[in-house]
């Protein structure tokens, strides 16, 4: 069925977005971490997202065999850390501070992770509308058969 499709779809984006949030989130929490287990400040994390490919031959596949699995959407391939220069700050009295007094704080911006969140919020919001038109059609598609 074509609508249980578009729930997948939606279903895919709702959570890559979730997941994509929560990683946000985690940087504005470690945005004054200026020591992690590996002995450097913490890195700023990005989530890229891979489309969940759906050519024909897949669908005309997945009808024939009636195959449920989930085609099209979107998923999470990984998580890379930001590339960018730590943020030197002189505090000679900081416990982490270098022989020259810089402590080295995360490259996280936190105007920058706002943006990202936001625009994460609104993509998850956009999701949900198009969930309830799913819902809304197979509803009406239901009342056609009274």
């Amino acid at each position: 069925m074509a609508f249980l499709n578009s729930l997948n779809i939606v279903g895919s984006a709702l959570t890559a977005e979730r997941f994509r949030s929560d990683v946000i989130l985690q940087n504005f929490a470690n945005a004054q971490t200026t020591k992690t287990a590996n002995g450097e400040p913490y890195r700023r994390k990005q989530v890229v997202f891979q489309e969940r490919s759906m050519n024909f031959q897949q669908v005309l596949q997945g009808e024939i065999n009636k195959d449920a699995t989930p085609q099209g959407g979107v998923r999470v391939t990984k998580i890379v850390a930001s590339d960018k220069d730590f943020v030197p700050v002189y505090d000679p009295s900081h416990p982490d501070a270098n022989e020259e007094g810089y402590v080295m704080y995360p490259n996280v911006n936190t105007s920058e992770e706002m943006i990202d969140l936001m625009a994460a919020s609104r993509a998850y919001d956009a999701n949900i509308t198009a969930l309830s038109v799913v819902k809304s059609l197979a509803m009406k598609a239901l009342e056609i058969g009274k």
